[in-house]
């Protein structure tokens, strides 16, 4: 209703809500403003949606082609939605955005066009700067305009603090029959990324880190005092303009990043066709660790630059994470998602998609309530996956590292992570009491009380006393150590549980319509019948864990009894100790890969099983074969593979690949969270 009503965050969390619901969601806008459009880019990329399920009709410049009087235009517009729903289980779609168009006219054409298309309505009021009265009169335009029976909810956003709390007062003294939220005003959202603001004035990157660009900007300041005075006026997030030989400036500037007495300011816009001297940037990535601030360079002169980039408007783009997570967080704050998937009526798909799956991680991971302790609070990637774990309340976490030097680092990264704690191995209460259990639980092996204390100091053990104690739930290592490195405190004191012989690994393999366990990819070499039995029933049980019915397929290079050998007679030994222990299990072997997933080729090969051609467990025989084959898929199939997991273990301690990602690390975490609350239940 509306531009800048804020539809976009409302899009991506009907998108985010239907991603986690429905196998193929499609997004579709009639009208776009010009290609590329925001929206449809910020949708695609976040969602991965090919073509055939993502689309528009017209352009801004097209638009009277779909005024009231026009039918060939509203016919396009038809076809077009028809051929995305074709290739969807459900679609988004985003009302038009007529800037300079009045009001009633655009509520007209949008009313139409979800006439034709047979589409409920969720309608997005604008309440930026309105009182709550004026955002009543607003609904009741809307609903007249579009019809109550065609409204299936209301969403205001932008609201004010002083307008929300008068709101549902005002409301009630109106007759409506559909729900309404209110979404609080998040200033961060409005503000442009220093990226934006590089692409809004062509800016060139000079220097700095390209993932800073996704830092907020929140205040632009011409930067023309001495600075003593220019110090009074740093605000957060700011960015400096100035010309680009003022190097003072922009050394002043980039100080402030690791100041604790002033704002760190976001970026500099050096103007004026002129770049700095190659000296200051040195001498600023020198006194700053080898990384420096973000200096854009334009060369239109500075009153120029501050016009142009006081201009730019914030928007949610592909690629700013920041703002992503900020925004789905905001919804699903003021929003009963739940509520609102009851009112459109979302059907759940049998089919699992990786988004899906990765959204009951989060859901299932939340509810869990962990305190997970992640060691490796030096590594940036640790620090960014914090932040969005923060910023979705997934878990409460502990970082262990310098304190001052964390929290340094969080701020030139534009983390906020005030309310995270930082523990220094090196210099805390807990050392002494550590070191002392340590020597309890290990003085039988020869390590005295000094040498407990020397490895107490490591982060690792330290972290799983942690664990071991009680004073977190969990941990989450191996971003910047090995994974004998991170595991092996959990062998010598967490110790296995019981019933338990082997500590063991799956990955969570995630295909475009399925999730499968893969086990063991990661620990164990060359496991012997009894090992791999053991491997086998804790993979079913973290497989059930994640809601996957566990069908094992206990692979080898034969099928049935048709092979013969040492490593055949191993898996066939190793299904009959699973089949002893576990008879409440389905379980196959020896089965050949091609056999356990495809229904063909099970048919022929073993036609009465009832795991052959459905196998979702998936036990290699050896740790050569689980790897490269994992790897295998997650290459050719573009499968996203989830984990290592660690299974086995009295207390959840998870390990990190040191090539994982910020996605693999949030995930890992999530992961950690439901096997504490698991152990819990």
């Amino acid at each position: 209703m509306g531009p800048a009503s804020g539809k976009s965050i409302v899009a991506l969390g009907l998108v985010e809500l239907l991603s986690r619901r429905v196998s193929r969601v499609g997004f579709y806008r009639p009208v776009v403003q010009a290609i590329p459009d925001n929206d449809l880019e910020l949708i695609r990329s976040c969602y991965r949606l090919p073509d055939e399920r993502i689309g528009y009709a017209f352009t801004a410049a097209q638009r009277t082609d779909v005024g009231p009087a026009n039918r060939a235009g509203m016919e396009r517009i038809v076809e077009r939605f028809k051929r995305i729903e074709s290739a969807s289980d459900f679609v988004v779609v985003e009302g038009t955005d007529f800037t300079g168009a009045s009001s009633p006219i655009e509520l007209e054409v949008n009313a139409r066009i979800a006439e034709h298309l047979g589409l409920p309505i969720v309608a997005v009021v604008d309440g930026h700067r309105c009182s709550a009265a004026e955002i009543v009169e607003r609904i009741v335009i809307g609903r007249d305009s579009f019809g109550e029976d065609a409204i299936t909810a209301i969403i205001v956003n932008r609201v004010e603090p002083t307008a929300l709390e008068s709101l549902d007062g005002a409301l009630a003294r109106i007759d409506l029959q559909d729900p309404v939220w209110a979404i609080a005003e998040e200033p961060t959202l409005r503000q442009p990324s220093l990226d934006q603001l590089r692409r809004a004035l062509g800016a060139e990157l000079v220097a700095g880190d390209p993932d800073d660009l996704t830092r907020p900007v929140g205040a632009i300041k011409v930067a023309a005092m001495s600075v003593p005075n220019l110090l009074d006026h740093v605000l957060d997030d700011t960015v400096f303009i100035t010309p680009g030989d003022r190097a003072d400036v922009i050394v002043t500037a980039a100080m402030t990043r690791s100041s604790t007495a002033y704002p760190g300011v976001t970026g500099v816009l050096v103007s004026g066709g002129l770049r700095p001297d190659p000296r200051i940037v040195a001498l600023i990535a020198e006194m700053s660790g080898g990384s420096t601030i973000p200096l854009l360079a334009v060369d239109s002169d500075t009153y120029d630059t501050a016009i142009a980039a006081n201009a730019v408007e914030g928007a949610i783009t592909a690629g700013d994470q920041r703002k992503i997570d900020i925004a789905l967080g905001h919804i699903e704050a003021h929003v009963d998602l739940h509520a609102l998937e009851h009112r459109i009526e979302i059907g759940r798909s049998d089919v699992m998609t990786p988004v899906m799956f990765q959204y009951e991680l989060i859901e299932r991971a939340r509810a869990a309530r962990a305190h997970i302790v992640l060691p490796e609070g030096a590594d940036d990637r640790i620090l960014r996956a914090a932040d969005r774990i923060r910023r979705r309340q997934v878990c409460e976490l502990t970082l262990l590292g310098n304190g001052d030097a964390v929290r340094e680092r969080a701020t030139e990264l534009g983390l906020v992570l005030d309310d995270v704690p930082v523990i220094d191995p090196l210099d805390n209460e807990w050392l002494e009491r550590f070191a002392q259990r340590y020597f309890e639980l290990r003085g039988h092996k020869g390590i005295t009380l000094k040498l407990a204390h020397d490895i107490m100091t490591d982060v690792s053990y330290f972290g799983t006393m942690m664990v071991h104690e009680g004073l977190v739930d969990a941990m989450v290592s191996g971003a910047m150590h090995t994974t004998a490195h991170t595991i092996r405190p959990s062998l010598e004191f967490v110790k296995t549980r019981p019933g338990t012989s082997i500590v063991s690994s799956v990955f969570l393999m995630l295909l475009s319509d399925r999730v499968l366990v893969y086990g063991d990819c990661a620990v164990n070499t060359d496991p012997d019948a009894e090992q791999l039995a053991d491997i086998a029933i804790s993979s079913a049980d973290t497989a059930a864990m994640f809601g996957i019915e566990p069908r094992i397929a206990m692979l080898s290079y034969s099928t049935g009894a048709s092979g013969t050998g040492a490593d055949v007679d191993k898996v066939r030994t190793a299904t009959e100790r699973v089949h002893e222990l576990r008879p409440d299990l389905k379980v196959e072997g020896p089965i050949q890969y091609d056999a356990a997933v495809d229904l063909d080729v099970a048919r022929s090969k073993l036609p009465d099983s009832t795991v052959a051609g459905a196998a979702t467990v998936f036990i290699f025989p050896d740790l050569n074969t689980g790897n490269n084959t994992y790897k295998a898929v997650q290459r050719s199939a573009g499968a996203v593979a989830v984990g290592p997991v660690l299974q086995g273990l009295n207390k959840p301690v998870n390990d990190l690949s040191r090539g994982a990602t910020v996605t693999d690390i949030v995930n890992t975490i999530a992961i950690t969270a439901i096997q504490v609350g698991a152990d819990r239940a």
